[in-house]
């Protein structure tokens, strides 16, 4: 699996209005539809308001790739420059939990 963490920050509440209107426009359940879609979540930082975090997840590289190859990009990148957003990415591929750090884990 590979994580995308995507920071969005904006300004006077741009972030957030982003993150809302790619829920309800329904934008973001298209991206959760597609193949190979894991996670596609949206947070709100505590600490700092003008970010919004977006935690997406895929199957493998090539889920990824058929994503960004998809008309839905150019609706992403057209939001982004609607609310006028800057990106801070970061990118992990998962592994299993070793098991000396399962004794932290409470499920």
């Amino acid at each position: 699996m590979i994580t995308v963490n995507l920071y969005y920050t904006g300004e006077n509440g741009n972030a957030r209005r982003f993150a809302e209107e790619m829920e309800s426009s329904g934008t973001a359940d298209k991206i959760r539809a597609e193949a190979g879609n894991i996670r596609y979540e949206y947070f709100l930082p505590m600490k700092d308001p003008e970010t919004v975090l977006l935690i997406d997840a895929w199957e493998s590289q090539e889920a990824i790739d058929v994503h960004h190859a998809s008309p839905m990009m150019k609706a992403i990148a057209d939001l982004r420059e609607k609310y006028d957003l800057h990106m801070k990415v970061e990118r992990y591929i998962s592994e299993d939990t070793p098991e000396s750090e399962n004794r932290f884990i409470r499920e």
